[in-house]
């Protein structure tokens, strides 16, 4: 659809030539590069703007992921072929603070359309720990985190719990918990400011796409109602991960999440931290510890062996591969339930 042509540097021109442009998304089937179809083009940053993407723009869109199938999206370098792609797209669809090349990289586009997922919904700041339950365990441990029923509030020593949890927020936009599209009701809000998007810049279809947000809203709607059903009546209300990607989905359903460490899944942890969380786990009930697809599950099986607890997968969703526990967004989300309705004993 692009009938613009905005001026390339001959080394992204070259590039270009040589290598094309090639769909990089599990999502979309067609092989034409973004920029060069007859159809509304979408760069999207990651799998989940990608799933966006698609499921709102039907088949009016081309869609193309910078981030390829299995890769770790927070680490991601751009090619020059990418970067050229930025140049031919119609519209680029991201989230700030999750991929700081991709943020450089649209932000110095000439792409007409940007659409930034943070802008879309209210994101927070989260730490090792997020989340609306009050700890059953010791005093001193009650204590520690009183005032944290809703992440975000408070941070008054942050610096000190982030040094002492082995993890840097200088990647994250501001220190705010990029991860949104793990809470249905954050995700919803994003799918909305993005249909509306569409709409603007390609009016011609807009009555499709609105159509297509509304019945992307609802069944994110359904989901989210399944999330409070399956979790409502559970013999613990904390879980823990590697990772800290699931601050919003705790918050939602009234869970704690314990992560070994911060916002970024290759942060090494304290050895103060696998202690302080082996005390935790038994005073809370925690029989699990969740590990993802994409990390090494190294450091989730040494805490659960010296804890003796279990290991299972929670599912960030920053990529869908043949070791995901689904195709899509919806049915690794209905696996994440059912993993942690298991592991806090879901009723």
């Amino acid at each position: 659809m692009n009938v613009r042509r905005r001026h390339i540097s001959g080394i992204a021109v070259t590039a270009a030539a040589a290598l094309g442009l090639g769909t990089l998304s599990a999502c979309s089937g067609d092989s034409a590069a973004a920029g060069n179809t007859d159809k509304f083009d979408v760069v999207a940053s990651f799998y989940p703007m990608a799933f966006l993407a698609e499921r709102i723009g039907g088949d009016h869109v081309n869609v193309s992921s910078l981030t390829q199938p299995g890769q770790e999206p927070h680490d991601l370098e751009l090619s020059t072929k990418q970067r050229a792609q930025l140049e031919e797209t119609d519209a680029a669809l991201f989230l700030t603070g999750l991929q700081p090349a991709v943020d450089e990289a649209i932000g110095q586009s000439g792409v007409k359309t940007k659409i930034d997922a943070a802008t879309l919904t209210a994101l927070e700041e989260h730490g090792a720990e997020a989340g609306g339950h009050d700890h059953e365990g010791e005093a001193a441990h009650e204590e520690e985190h009183a005032g944290e029923e809703h992440a975000g509030e408070e941070h008054a020593g942050e610096e000190h719990t982030e040094e002492e949890h082995g993890h840097d927020h200088s990647h994250e936009a501001g220190g705010k918990d990029p991860h949104i599209w793990l809470d249905p009701v954050k995700y919803a809000e994003v799918a909305e400011g993005v249909g509306k998007a569409f709409e603007k810049a390609d009016p011609d279809h807009a009555a499709d796409y609105k159509k297509n947000t509304e019945a992307l809203v609802k069944q994110l709607g359904d989901l989210n109602t399944k999330f409070e059903t399956g979790l409502k009546d559970t013999d613990t209300k904390v879980f823990i991960t590697t990772h800290s990607a699931f601050g919003y989905l705790a918050e939602r359903y009234g869970l704690t999440e314990e992560a070994i460490s911060g916002l970024s899944p290759e942060a090494e942890p304290s050895a103060a931290r696998v202690k302080e969380l082996e005390k935790m786990a038994k005073a809370d009930g925690v029989s699990t510890i969740f590990y993802e697809t994409l990390v090494s599950d190294k450091t989730a099986k040494t805490v659960a062996q010296d804890s003796n607890l279990k290991t299972d997968v929670l599912d960030p969703l920053e990529g869908i591969t043949d070791k995901s526990r689904g195709d899509d967004y919806f049915q690794v989300m209905e696996a994440n339930l059912k993993a942690l309705r298991t592991a806090l004993g879901a009723k």
